[in-house]
């Protein structure tokens, strides 16, 4: 896809998107009671489907497999930095189990990212910027 107005606001509302996401995982990673999911191993499912969607959704923008592993590296690393300090807090406990929970989910949304799985950001950047040609064409 060429690069254009429409593509690069896409592009950055994606990431901001994203970002958010992990400032959310932060803040749910060290506050002092964090949603739970009353199933058991429930707070697993939690890192695994957390961390997941965060490597999928950035997969969408970051295609190439040497953009990819940054992306996996960094969070994986923000998994392993988190439950550090998960335990220097006080009131949450450090889990070596999460961890791995955390990177799994990474692999997890590895997989499920394009060209496995559904181009959600290329389909929504494309279908405005073909809303945005119908519009000046119709000037």
């Amino acid at each position: 896809m060429n690069a254009s107005p429409t593509h690069d606001r896409w592009r950055r509302l994606w990431l901001l998107c994203g970002w958010v996401m992990i400032g959310l995982v932060i803040l749910f990673s060290l506050i002092p009671a964090p949603p739970i999911l009353d199933v058991s191993q429930g707070d697993k499912l939690l890192h695994l489907g957390g961390y997941a969607l965060l490597m999928a959704w950035f997969a969408q923008v970051y295609r190439r497999p040497g953009s990819r592993m940054c992306v996996a590296l960094g969070l994986t690393a923000l998994g392993i930095t988190l439950e550090v300090l998960q335990g220097m807090t006080g009131w949450r406990s450090f889990e070596s189990s999460d961890m791995v929970a955390n990177t799994a989910g990474v692999l997890l949304g590895w997989l499920l990212a394009p060209p496995r799985g559904p181009e959600l950001y290329r389909r929504v950047a494309d279908r405005d910027r073909l809303a945005a040609n119908a519009q000046s064409s119709a000037r």
